[in-house]
């Protein structure tokens, strides 16, 4: 009977080092899988930190852009104001010869 026991608790015993086995096996795949997202999830960050810089920078170049835009019809304006005020000066002064 204590041999029928030795042989269940030697069984239980390996049964139980395999497990443990196992869940360290799996401890370690889990870390290794708990590494790979965070690596990726600050490259994630590096690469928002990144297309938020970009973005800020494109934002600016067009107000740029815009403001220069608004400037050029603005001079534009003007010009084809002056442009039509020599003309009429002209056709005046050629009615008059």
């Amino acid at each position: 009977d204590a041999n029928r026991q030795i042989s269940e608790y030697k069984f239980k015993l390996s049964k139980a080092e395999q497990d443990i086995t196992t869940l360290e096996q799996n401890i370690a795949r889990l870390e290794g899988q708990v590494t790979r997202y965070k690596n990726a999830a600050e490259n994630a960050e590096k690469v928002e930190d990144e297309l938020k810089a970009e973005k800020r920078k494109l934002q600016r170049e067009l107000r740029t852009a815009l403001d220069k835009i608004e400037e050029m019809e603005m001079t534009n304006s003007h010009l084809m104001k002056r442009l039509e005020k020599m003309k009429a000066n002209r056709t005046a002064l050629l009615s008059q010869q």
